[in-house]
């Protein structure tokens, strides 16, 4: 199979770079280049390609916003975000207008290309750098509101499904997932899906920032995947 990439970026030496990369993998072909937001939803529309390369920041029509049109003419889209260090106060935003995945710009070439296969097998492609940052943009957001009903939810799952769970939020592939845990590759994805079922994540990368976050707020805990994992003791209390 022959996966069919859209490249969305204002630069045009990114999108050579891009392109460059792409090409050199028998197996990956570059349908289409879009220098605007505008002409990114333009495109796929027009060449319906099975993953589009989106840069966030561009002229016009930006990143988001070109996602969400996207998402709304044609929810089975996958955009996969490609951001700078400096584009924070976008990846929420991105996430929430329908992003499959996020990777960063200096992702290494091998990596990039592993992540396109993810991405056509169903599996968000993420940068843990950027899902740390998603972390703490989702944290900053619902400071003045928690959310006790993911955690209570957390809490009744499966030593095996927290185990899961945590290598999500570590960033690894279902493959990766089932050599680390000894599992078949089908029997994670079963567990992935369960576990988005169990703690009302609606896709992957929001499974693994609920990972990551009760990860954070139960750092000095001996773990979050207790039976109780956000009410640890602190240690002048664990006598």
């Amino acid at each position: 199979m022959v996966i069919r990439v859209l490249l969305a970026d204002d630069q045009k030496l990114v999108r050579a770079g891009l392109r460059m990369l792409c090409e050199s993998d028998p197996e990956v072909e570059v349908v289409g280049e879009a220098g605007d937001g505008r002409e990114a939803v333009r495109l796929a529309e027009e060449i319906v390609p099975d993953v589009i390369l989106m840069d966030l920041r561009m002229p016009g029509v930006d990143g988001i916003t070109a996602t969400r049109r996207i998402m709304a003419a044609a929810p089975a889209a996958r955009v996969v975000v490609l951001t700078t260090f400096d584009d924070d106060d976008h990846l929420y935003p991105a996430l929430a207008a329908g992003a499959f995945g996020f990777l960063v710009k200096d992702t290494p070439p091998t990596e990039l290309l592993a992540a396109l296969r993810r991405t056509v097998d169903g599996e968000p492609p993420f940068s843990q750098a950027v899902l740390t940052r998603l972390v703490e943009q989702a944290v900053r957001a619902r400071e003045s509101r928690p959310e006790p009903a993911g955690e209570v939810q957390v809490a009744e799952l499966s030593p095996r499904e927290r185990d899961v769970m945590a290598l999500v939020g570590a960033g690894l592939s279902n493959r990766e997932i089932a050599e680390r845990l000894n599992l078949g590759v089908s029997t994670v994805k079963t567990y992935v899906g369960g576990l988005m079922r169990k703690t009302g994540t609606p896709n992957r990368i929001r499974l693994a920032v609920l990972a990551v976050r009760l990860s954070a707020a139960n750092r000095g805990c001996p773990s979050w995947r207790t039976r109780r994992p956000l009410s640890c003791p602190n240690s002048t209390d664990s006598g």
